[in-house]
């Protein structure tokens, strides 16, 4: 299936438009009264479950464009994954700015003493390394380290519905189907996973030795 620059162009913009979909409806939503009178905890999660779920589909786009034998659908990965990152974000700030009043005392006391706002910021922390060297500059900068870099989205994918698992208080369903999803995402790349993970592996056997002869 060959898609044209132009298809790929028009799929770009239709990307878009459904992502800023759901920020849409936030005033609307707001005035007919869709959340309750204690909205921010609401409005948190909401913001969290968009990020989760355009995460999962960029990582839906490799077996999508193999599937279809479509290589260019890889052009529009990077667009969703600066979604990913900046509905992770508004998440992020929701918590910060209308949860916690900005304080950073006891923000910094939650990150150390809850486990899931600890993986919350790692994974979030990931998000931000791979939207900052999303570029092609960068990547000409990196050269060969930065697929290994941008391999770390698979750890983002994993913690990220452990995280959404461990902070809802009732309800379980929805998180674990989240992490069954992108646990068989994961699975479709088990090879690659494999060698990437044999590469850490023996360059840390590699400082090992170097170390050990230092």
């Amino acid at each position: 299936m060959k898609i044209s620059p132009k298809q790929v162009t028009l799929l770009k913009v239709l990307l878009h438009l459904a992502a800023c979909l759901p920020l849409v409806w936030l005033p609307w939503a707001f005035s007919v009264g869709r959340f309750s009178a204690d909205p921010i905890p609401e409005l948190i999660q909401y913001l969290g479950d968009w990020a989760l779920r355009i995460l999962l589909l960029s990582l839906c786009i490799s077996p999508l464009a193999k599937m279809l034998k479509a290589g260019a659908l890889i052009k529009v990965r990077r667009l969703i994954g600066l979604w990913c990152f900046a509905y992770a974000s508004l998440h992020l700030l929701a918590w910060l700015w209308l949860d916690l009043q900005l304080a950073w005392g006891l923000i910094g006391s939650e990150i150390i003493k809850r486990g899931f706002i600890t993986l919350g910021m790692a994974s979030w922390l990931v998000l931000m390394l791979l939207a900052i060297t999303s570029t092609q500059g960068w990547q000409r900068r990196l050269g060969s380290r930065w697929q290994r870099l941008h391999n770390w989205v698979y750890l983002a994918a994993l913690l990220i519905p452990i995280h959404y698992w461990w902070a809802v208080k009732s309800g379980w369903i929805q998180p674990v189907i989240y992490l069954l999803l992108s646990l068989s995402l994961l699975w479709w790349r088990r090879d690659k996973l494999k060698r990437w993970w044999r590469s850490k592996m023996k360059a840390h056997s590699k400082k090992k030795v170097l170390h050990s002869k230092g």
